[in-house]
């Protein structure tokens, strides 16, 4: 009795793992249809097992009509019954994928009897599935880089060396189709004929899920596969698209590019006198260089090593470690070493390294290095190092460095350094020092020094006030609490003692409680003083610690202690202005002829 039980359980377990091990074309189906639609029939026989059709609509006539008979027969059994030779069934996950079957077809339709020092291959290439000629693909072989494109008759012609290797590999490139390697000998022309399998894109996929069964047509669901034969979009030809990529390289050049976008291999040396005429001939745009130098211009995969043109270089993928141009570079992947360009430097990467350019450099990706032009600096993403230009920097991020330019510097994101220009920098978010005739940035935990300092989350106020030379002064201070800047103008309403003014100062806000309402401001201040006469120089220079009372957010007084030092060369008093400063009934202190010191006091309100 126990042994009958333990066999049972033993017979169950085997029974179990069947059901398990069973796949899903191995399934056992009945299905009877008499002359229905192919793409119904398809989804009757999902429903039934449970399973996912996919299949490229290409290759698959959905409104053929067919009749099938079958009982507890395979999901195979059954497929084939569906479809010719031609096609395979494979299984992914819960999906039966239909697909052509792969047929590779090399035909010998002339040898040469005698063997040959340089001999000829040719032939044709066709779709394997529509069986009509494919233009422009790409027959190489590999070890010499020697190729060809097929013309509209899929024609193609490839000259060879011998070799002492008895076989010989072509390999045939096409976008949108499957990589196609024919092993041919070597020593002997020869012609062929050649079929390419195309890519089964995800778009001409369709899906066909197990629903509840319905005679009549049926919606499809369509749903992403991950697992099957996703294409992923590359971008292969970047250097190509650019203007100079555009103006110089050929059709045929890009043509082949695409083609071989799988396919690159290393040399130690080239030479090359324009792009396509030099020692690796039309596949030199595949090749990545030790030493590479070109008469007027080459076209590479990259460089490992150095690379000079005498007018330009045009590079694929990465550049090191020295590259060296009279008017241009031109470099898909990434720049690492010293970059020199008489023109223009164009990376559509990267940079790690120093480059320099006449008139500018344009890098898509990071910077990190000394960057300098005569004109323009321009980085896409962040900067790690120094831009120097005659005109402007420009940097889309971050910079963390030292940007200097004779105009202007503008990091969008923010500025970890220093920005110095003659006229304009903007940063978004400033952590360290501006210098320039006009800085903005929207916040700052650092200084700006110019002219004009604007932070726009910072601190403004405009300032009306007053003191013993001018009765009405007003100022407009920008920046940040540690550091504002002071444009200033003034005027001593009088008939007899009238004064001008205008000048520029810094100051700093110093809180003296939590709340900040009340705060200890020193400002340092010059400004020119109008004494009826441009002929003389007076100068005004003040030191002012102000005590600030904040009655709310927006009104503020203030009043302080000043120290002036005024220089003057004016010696004679004109009709109706002021003169001596300061007015009479101060203490002066002389420090030479045309300079004196006294204290003095000022008083004000603030608004904003």
């Amino acid at each position: 009795m126990r042994y009958g039980k333990f066999l049972g359980v033993v017979v169950l377990l085997f029974v179990s793992l069947g059901c398990l091990g069973q796949n899903l074309l191995g399934k056992n189906i009945s299905l009877e249809v008499n002359r229905q639609r192919l793409d119904n029939v398809l989804e009757i026989l999902s429903n039934k097992g449970d399973f996912y059709f996919s299949y490229n609509s290409n290759i698959i006539k959905k409104d053929s009509l067919v009749t099938v008979n079958a009982r507890n027969k395979t999901v195979k059994e059954i497929l084939s019954l569906l479809f010719n030779t031609a096609y395979e069934f494979r299984e992914s996950g819960n999906y039966i994928i239909i697909r052509r079957a792969p047929i590779r077809m090399t035909i010998v339709t002339n040898k040469a009897v005698t063997e040959e020092r340089i001999y000829a291959v040719s032939g044709h290439v066709y779709d394997e599935q529509s069986g009509t000629a494919i233009n422009e693909a790409s027959v190489y072989e590999k070890r010499q880089l020697v190729s060809a494109l097929t013309d509209p008759e899929g024609f193609f012609k490839l000259k060879l060396k011998s070799s002492k290797a008895s076989t010989a590999t072509l390999t045939i490139s096409k976008e949108f189709y499957e990589d196609t390697s024919i092993v041919i000998q070597p020593r002997h022309s020869q012609e062929l004929t050649i079929t390419m399998m195309p890519v089964d894109r995800e778009q001409d996929r369709v899906i066909i899920s197990p629903e509840d069964y319905l005679l009549t047509d049926s919606v499809q669901e369509i749903k992403p596969i991950d697992t099957i034969n996703n294409i992923v979009k590359r971008d292969s030809i970047k250097v190509e698209r650019t203007g100079m990529g555009r103006f110089l390289l050929s059709a045929k050049q890009k043509v082949q590019s695409l083609n071989l976008k799988k396919f690159f291999t290393t040399r130690p040396f080239q030479f090359s006198f324009v792009p396509g005429l030099g020692s690796h001939g039309r596949m030199g745009g595949q090749v990545v260089n030790n030493f590479s130098l070109n008469a007027l211009g080459g076209y590479t995969a990259g460089t490992n090593g150095m690379e000079i043109g005498g007018l330009f270089n045009i590079n694929k993928n990465e550049v090191k470690y020295f590259q060296a141009a009279g008017l241009f570079n031109a470099v898909g992947g990434e720049v690492k070493g010293v970059q020199i360009a008489g023109i223009n430097n164009m990376v559509l990467d990267s940079v790690k390294a120093f480059q320099a350019a006449g008139v500018n450099n344009v890098v898509k990706g990071n910077f990190t290095g000394f960057q300098v032009a005569g004109v323009y600096n321009h980085v896409t993403d962040s900067v790690k190092g120094v831009q120097v230009s005659g005109v402007g920097n420009f940097s889309r991020k971050k910079v963390s460095g030292v940007q200097i330019a004779g105009v202007l510097n503008f990091s969008n994101k923010e500025i970890n350094g220093v920005q110095i220009s003659g006229v304009f920098n903007y940063t978004k978010k400033l952590k360290g020092v501006q210098f320039g005739l006009i800085n903005i940035c929207d916040t700052s935990e650092g200084y700006s020094i110019g002219l004009i300092n604007i932070v726009l989350k910072g601190y403004h106020k405009l300032s009306f006030s007053t003191n013993e030379v001018l009765n009405v002064n007003a100022a407009f201070k920008t920046g940040n609490a540690k550091l504002y800047s002071i444009l200033m103008a003034g005027v001593n309403v009088s008939d007899s003692a009238k004064v001008y003014s205008f000048g520029y100062g810094l100051g700093s806000e110093l809180a003296l409680n939590k709340r900040k309402s009340l705060t200890l401001n020193p400002e340092l201040s010059s400004q020119y003083l109008y004494l009826g006469s441009w002929n003389y120089t007076n100068i005004l220079n003040k030191f002012q610690l102000n005590l600030h009372v904040k009655l709310n957010k927006y009104v503020s007084f203030f009043a302080g202690p000043s120290f002036n030092v005024y220089i003057s060369d004016q010696s004679t008093a004109i009709s109706g202005y002021r003169f001596p400063v300061p007015p009479s009934g101060y203490n002066t202190y002389k420090f030479s002829d045309q300079v004196k010191g006294w204290f003095g006091w000022n008083a004000g309100i603030n608004f904003f």
